[in-house]
């Protein structure tokens, strides 16, 4: 799946930072397939700046998702829609990955 720099810098930030042991190995090459070379730093004209990413061109990454990491990004997607917390710079990804939401009554 393709996915471009906001949806990259985004998702690192909605995946969970503690799991059991076998989650926790998934989630650090997750981390790493999402993370930033050297030369797409260049590239892209990325810094950060008072805690904030900010880049000048966005290219996007072919990234590989097993079925337990699309499953642990699912689970990050369906909490961000509970918590009522979908926006512009999280949406595109709610588009790709389609996780199964509950239908409100």
């Amino acid at each position: 799946m393709k996915l471009n720099v906001l949806e990259r810098v985004t998702l690192m930030g909605l995946l969970p930072a503690e799991s059991n042991l076998v989650t926790f190995k998934i989630l650090a090459d997750l981390r790493k397939a999402l993370s930033f070379s050297e030369k797409e730093i260049k590239e892209c004209g990325i810094i950060q700046k008072e805690g904030r990413i900010f880049w000048k061109k966005s290219v996007d990454k072919e990234i590989t998702f097993g079925e337990q990491a699309r499953i642990i990004v699912n689970t990050a997607l369906l909490k961000v829609d509970k918590e009522e917390k979908v926006n512009e710079g999280n949406y595109s990804l709610f588009e790709k990955f389609k996780p199964v939401l509950e239908v409100k009554k």
